[in-house]
């Protein structure tokens, strides 16, 4: 005869590993390494389903599949960013702890609802913002056991434009020289052709080849007026008395 418990990891419930990983004992001491330093079992490898493992167990779970459980008012939490990758855990509360968000892996029952609070976990009855509809991972799989069909842990693929979220930061193109520069190109050579007028055609300007302008240009020098003959000569100079 098959257990209700089998019957639920038979049918669609989620990852073969979700109930072993909310019915793990954990925060107890390892019975392999009960010797040593900082010996409590708080994690659990998703690829064994096994019970739970600490620090020092992880020797023999190369390149598997661990989540790390951490405790918060004597409940037991995972953070999002670690369970997020193989769960879809939508429409469950997420908390802030220690400026890390995370969610509960069973159950709370509140013996006194908040006052105010107008929605409540469908399961255990835990006040709740509007937007969400369970407290833990584990009242969103009671709501499953109770034949909502809208519920999954399955993670599906967002195709929304807005959820696209480049690998690579994405670069602008190539920004065009600014138009001061181009001023001062067209400013050089309304100079060149106003010195060409006056008879004077020398004009230092640099080559330009394609779309590279070099940036080393500089206006010709005005020409210089000969004032020997249309101005007097200076009288010579005469020291102040004293």
């Amino acid at each position: 005869m098959v257990s209700p418990i089998g019957k639920m990891e038979h049918q669609d419930f989620g990852p073969p590993w979700l109930i072993p990983m909310l019915k793990a004992d954990y925060f107890a001491t390892c019975r392999f390494h009960g010797d040593a330093n900082k010996s409590e079992c708080n994690l659990f490898c998703l690829d064994c389903c096994g019970d739970a493992l600490c620090s020092y167990c992880l020797t023999h779970h190369k390149d598997h599949r661990v989540v790390q459980i951490r405790r918060s008012s004597y409940h037991n939490v995972v953070r999002v960013n670690e369970i997020q990758r193989f769960l879809d855990i939508t429409c469950v509360q997420t908390y802030i702890i220690n400026s890390a968000k995370i969610v509960f892996l069973n159950e709370r029952p509140q013996p006194r609802p908040g006052k105010g609070v107008t929605n409540h976990c469908e399961i255990c009855g835990r006040s709740l913002v509007d937007a969400f509809r369970f407290c833990s991972l584990g009242c969103k799989l009671g709501g499953m056991k109770r034949g909502d069909r809208e519920l999954s842990f399955t993670q599906r693929m967002k195709h929304c434009r807005d959820s696209y979220e480049p690998d690579e930061p994405v670069t602008p193109k190539k920004v065009r020289k600014p138009h001061v520069f181009n001023q001062l190109i067209d400013t050089s050579m309304f100079q060149y052709n106003l010195y060409a007028r006056n008879g004077n055609s020398e004009m230092s300007c640099s080559s330009t080849s394609g779309d590279e302008t070099t940036h080393n240009m500089s206006p010709g020098t005005p020409p210089i007026s000969n004032h020997r003959n249309s101005s007097r000569r200076k009288g010579i100079p005469r020291r102040a008395p004293f």
